[in-house]
């Protein structure tokens, strides 16, 4: 019982000296390791040859799909690995909706503990399915409990962060979620690093890598998760006050509760928001390299031949290209997810969304002439700053949430918006994946099958903005009383700044509990694999101007 007791949320309250710069690392440990979901298409590859190794053996034309779950004979397609993908977020946006209030109460430590044992978890079952040769049990284990520990792992900061960065919302949650989109930046080649390493002429060294890669998360994940503090009910930082705030009637002194949310049309008008915004960047996202090398075909290396007039060796090279591409959007990806995020503690989160919505129309709409005139450089700057809206979208969120419904239980909205997100990931890859085929089929030529596509995504966008600018304040009626509150706080177990905690000894640059040394040894051990990640993408990325 003592041992669990650590992990109550009343043992991780800071104590007087915390210096609150320690929790963003501690949340960057987690979803930089949560981040790899987005590069996990790295296995795909060696997985769908994991019998043959060196050639992939077919399964015969007859087989069924139910007995090619459970065949050890034959190797899986691409296309069953796929659903493991799409597991991952519908997994992490019904997660997260249905143990937010949970969260809540039981803190970030634990949620983070349990986000590291069901993520790394997943990975030991994984690797059990490829020894195996079961792909039901990569499904049942990076996909379901894996994604379970997505949106734990995801939403674990959100309401700790914002609390503590009260003055700096947009800033802190976009440290935080930028791990998230910087998780495949540094997982994905070490990944690749692993297979080669464990790869064999009976191997392909997946199921070695999983191990590897599970242990190395389990150490970060829950080194983050013990690192987690909360400040107490009523802690501000030294000299702010959130009166300097109160006159922008879009950011609320009171607080929604969680039983409330679904019955307040202000959430629907954001759940809409990030839907529509995610609709449109992660179709694109998840299409990037073929739509390049499709629409510029030969001009990417200097010959004036369309996509289908290439000879094998010249689609190599461009399909080389498109892959620095893709990089190239990750980099804009994690970019915009700090730098738009922070931001929005200065023009406001709903001006910040009416940014997204205004340059994308734009941007979408232009998109198909700077394709038809050749323009690379257009192009390509076109699609990296809709990518970075695309992750300031995430980032910038949570603080919208905070703002319109308040900080005691926004962790718990936020997983229950987080469905938008689950519901875009299936549109998204649908809407641009159809449109294109039935373009194709109907004639259209590959260097013009996304202009349609390319539009009805910026109409989705005119819907958005029109959503955003729907968007008033809360009324009264929803926000709870003082008794109420009183009573969610006994609940969640909060402490307050007058039971001992104090005030002083929270501003950053005098704190006696936690000196320099130690925020500067947290912040070194993401940064470095961080900054790693980021040279690996960056050069990769030079390829395509190379």
């Amino acid at each position: 019982m003592a041992f669990w007791d650590f992990f109550q949320k009343e043992r991780t309250i800071a104590k007087p000296g915390f210096n609150r710069w320690l929790v963003p690392p501690a949340a960057l440990a987690i979803h930089l390791c949560i981040g790899m979901a987005y590069g996990f298409s790295v296995f795909w590859l060696p997985l769908s040859k994991a019998i043959g190794v060196q050639e992939a053996v077919a399964c015969p034309e007859n087989m069924s799909f139910v007995a090619k779950i459970f065949t050890t004979t034959c190797d899986w397609p691409i296309s069953m690995l796929g659903w493991m993908y799409t597991l991952f977020f519908v997994f992490l946006g019904s997660s997260a909706a249905i143990w937010g209030g949970w969260l809540e109460h039981a803190g970030p430590r634990k949620a983070g503990v349990v986000s590291a044992l069901c993520w790394c978890g997943g990975l030991v079952i994984s690797a059990l399915g490829v020894y195996l040769h079961q792909i039901w049990l990569l499904w049942l284990g990076s996909g379901v409990i894996g994604g379970i520990g997505l949106g734990l792992g995801y939403i674990s900061p959100v309401s700790t962060l914002i609390k503590w960065f009260p003055d700096r919302r947009g800033m802190a949650t976009g440290m935080a979620i930028m791990g998230f989109g910087g998780g495949a930046m540094i997982g994905a080649p070490l990944a690749n690093r692993l297979m080669s390493t464990f790869a064999s002429s009976s191997s392909v060294g997946v199921w070695q890598a999983f191990l590897m890669l599970a242990g190395i998360y389990f150490i970060f994940m829950v080194g983050g998760a013990l690192a987690y503090r909360i400040p107490p009910s009523g802690w501000q930082p030294a000299g702010w006050a959130p009166a300097a705030g109160s006159t922008n009637r879009m950011i609320t002194l009171k607080h929604v509760h969680l039983s409330k949310i679904l019955k307040i049309p202000q959430f629907w008008l954001i759940w809409g928001v990030l839907c529509l915004n995610v609709t449109a960047g992660i179709g694109i996202i998840g299409m990037a390299s073929p739509l390049l090398q499709e629409v510029f075909g030969g001009k990417l290396i200097g010959i004036q031949l369309g996509f289908n007039e290439l000879s094998v060796d010249q689609i190599g090279q461009i399909a080389i290209i498109g892959a620095s591409f893709t990089g190239l959007l990750s980099l804009f990806n994690i970019a915009g997810r700090i730098l738009w995020a922070s931001l929005s503690d200065f023009i406001g989160r709903k001006a910040t969304y009416a940014a997204f919505f205004i340059f994308g129309i734009l941007l979408y709409a232009l998109t198909p002439t700077f394709g038809s005139t050749g323009s690379l450089a257009l192009f390509v700057g076109a699609f990296c700053i809709i990518v970075s809206m695309y992750g300031g979208s995430f980032a910038t969120i949570p603080a919208y949430l905070a703002d319109m419904f308040g900080t005691q239980m926004v962790g718990a909205i936020h997983g229950r918006l987080l469905t938008a997100w689950s519901t875009a990931g299936v549109l998204g890859p649908v809407l641009v994946n159809y449109i294109r085929e039935y373009q194709l089929a109907n004639g259209v030529s590959r260097a013009n099958a996304y202009d349609t596509t390319l539009y009805i995504l910026a109409g989705l966008l005119v819907l958005g903005l029109l959503l955003n600018m729907m968007i008033k304040p809360v009324a009264d009626e929803h926000f709870m009383t003082d008794e109420e509150l009183t009573e969610e706080k006994v609940v969640a177990s909060d402490r307050s700044v007058a039971e001992g905690f104090s005030k002083s000894n929270q501003s950053i640059g005098k704190s006696s509990g936690s000196p320099l040394i130690v925020v500067i040894l947290a912040w070194l051990a993401v940064g470095i694999p961080l900054a790693i990640g980021f040279g690996y993408t960056l050069q990769q990325a030079v390829l395509l101007f190379g």
